[in-house]
């Protein structure tokens, strides 16, 4: 470990840090790295060699009681050295006392579970097709549903991260978010973002799967790609039976842990937001 400085990440080092997670196979949004950072611009950490970031990991505070841990990467020729294990103690110190949750890999699992994590679930990635169609329950959402955005995320999730939506939720060239209305009331929503590689629709919050497959293939009029790449959690089977229907397939799956008491998330969360963040 001698010869490494253990650090807050610096905003440039940013897409840095995230095209290492594209040689991962993760497929970040082209936004995100800015979107990741202004979250939490102290929640970023880095093991600095000779001035150059060797490995990397976050611990962005959501909120005064929940953390969430990701970009959990370490350069090849530097693993096994003990780096990757300490830069994770020092950005842990971070969160405080705040629970932390996190969506690891199969073979990390033991590894976060002798840190005080267990399993809550998993989340397991969704890839296919989805033909765009517009919705006149859908419409672009505005910066005056900012706190019905906040209140459905929080009745889905069980914990929440306002700072987060605000950044996460605001339009650019790469992203929209939409909601889905019922009378003059918001009663959902969802992000699109572009990726290297496709387009990935998350968080995608409804009352019931139909919905949100409205709200999905709403959400692919405002961002059109021709690989749809859709994160759900454990609990969303009603909305996985509808994409399976559509011929999307299963991916990879992750492990949902929590450091202190998880989250209660609501039935209509069908699908998260990111990996990296929750």
């Amino acid at each position: 470990m001698s010869g490494f400085l253990l650090r807050t990440a610096f905003a440039e080092e940013m897409p840095e840090i995230l095209n290492w997670a594209a040689a991962e196979g993760w497929n970040p949004g082209l936004g995100d790295a800015t979107a990741f950072y202004a979250t939490d611009p102290d929640g970023f950490f880095v093991a600095d060699k000779e001035g150059r970031p060797v490995a990397a990991l976050s611990v962005v505070n959501h909120s005064d009681d929940f953390a969430f841990l990701g970009l959990y990467l370490c350069l090849p020729e530097h693993r096994g050295k003990g780096i990757a294990f300490a830069l994770w103690e020092h950005a842990l110190i971070h969160a405080g006392e705040r629970v932390v949750g996190l969506d690891g890999v199969a073979a990390q699992e033991a590894n976060y579970a002798r840190s005080g994590f267990q399993r809550s679930g998993a989340t397991t990635r969704y890839e296919g097709r989805l033909t765009a169609r517009a919705s006149r329950l859908v419409r672009s959402a505005r910066t005056d549903d900012a706190e019905a955005i906040a209140a459905l995320d929080f009745a889905a999730n069980g914990y929440a991260r306002d700072t987060f939506l605000t950044v996460w939720c605001a339009p650019d060239r790469s992203r929209k978010t939409l909601v889905l209305c019922e009378g003059d009331s918001n009663i959902g929503f969802v992000t699109a973002r572009k990726c290297r590689d496709g387009v990935k629709l998350g968080p995608i919050i409804a009352p019931d799967a139909a919905r949100g497959l409205a709200l999905a293939r709403a959400a692919m009029v405002a961002v059109p790609g021709e690989r749809v790449i859709i994160d759900l959690p454990t609990q969303s089977t009603a909305f996985a039976a509808l994409l399976v229907e559509l011929g999307f397939e299963p991916g990879f799956e992750t492990a949902r842990m929590y450091r202190g008491t998880a989250p209660q998330s609501g039935a209509s969360l069908q699908a998260i937001a990111t990996m990296e963040l929750g």
